[in-house]
């Protein structure tokens, strides 16, 4: 879908009012999982696996309303399926490879072939598994981005196609991914890592650990609009209380509302979000 300069222009004064949905009236609300724990870390800076492991157990199981994460995965994945886990390594911050790990291991247990298992970024297109995959579970860290403004589930499918193809325009087409044979109706899961986000950059490959923080919490969801959504609400946050005012994006994350109002996936008006909380924090910021 190709959006004209000047309707575009048009779009961007409408999308200037912060998430605003047209379908405000729909009573149905998208689910969004938050869990924290503030243990996640060890003393010397490693991720507890253990306690990893369990808060996507439970991440997941809330998401599905089940109570075995054997169900949960049953629920969405057959045993003859043919899987890829998209994930992302950007040096400075890319998905955990314990997160990696575990994921495979939930496949595993529920009776995935080995080799009917892939993990990958960069090299989705060169690899059969994801050629041929019938089930994709997307997950990444989120942090700042230089042309989108902010990395997101959304963006982490760029790699499914040519990505300068979407930079334009703040990398607003971005949902037009989504749409893509190889990825159309396949994700499960939408897991957005939320361990040390980083709230502020500034350049194409910035990276301060000064702008993260151990925020220790993971998102779940269905529809990577509405998990992207909660994301930024509380980048926006952070970066209120680091700076003490509003700091814009810069540029503004506009692909984020644009995926939900033109290419449906998920609503990103925080009416029609339920955040379902594992043991609240005073600091949430969501």
């Amino acid at each position: 879908m190709n959006i004209d300069r000047r309707k575009f222009l048009k779009f961007l004064l409408f999308l200037s009012l912060p998430f605003y949905n047209i379908n405000s009236n729909s009573q149905a609300k998208e689910r969004v999982v938050l869990v924290r724990n503030k243990n996640l870390f060890s003393k010397n800076g490693k991720i507890d696996f253990d306690l990893l492991k369990e808060m996507l157990q439970k991440g997941i199981c809330l998401l599905e309303g089940e109570e075995k994460i054997e169900e949960a995965f049953l629920k969405n994945f057959k045993r003859d399926e043919i899987v890829g886990i998209k994930s992302n390594e950007w040096g400075p911050l890319p998905t955990p490879k314990e997160v990696e790990v575990i994921l495979r291991e939930f496949l595993k247990n529920i009776g995935i072939k080995k080799e009917n298992i892939s993990i990958a970024d960069r090299a989705v297109l060169k690899l059969e598994p994801f050629k041929n995959s019938t089930s994709l579970i997307n997950v990444r860290p989120m942090r700042t981005h230089h042309w989108a403004g902010v990395g997101t589930l959304i963006k982490n499918y760029i790699m499914f196609d040519d990505p300068p193809k979407y930079h334009e325009n703040f990398c607003s087409s971005l949902g037009k991914l989504w749409h893509l044979p190889i990825v159309k109706d396949k994700t499960r899961f939408n897991i957005l890592i939320m361990f040390t986000p980083l709230f502020y950059g500034i350049g194409a490959h910035h990276f301060d650990k000064e702008y993260t923080w151990k925020y220790c919490g993971i998102l779940f969801g269905k529809k990577p609009a509405s998990v992207d959504s909660v994301g930024l609400r509380i980048l926006k946050e952070k970066r209120k209380i680091y700076f003490g005012r509003d700091i814009p994006f810069q540029p503004p994350p506009i692909h984020i509302s644009i995926a939900d109002k033109i290419y449906n996936l998920g609503t990103t008006n925080p009416k029609e979000i339920e955040i379902i909380k594992l043991s609240p924090m005073e600091d949430d910021l969501v």
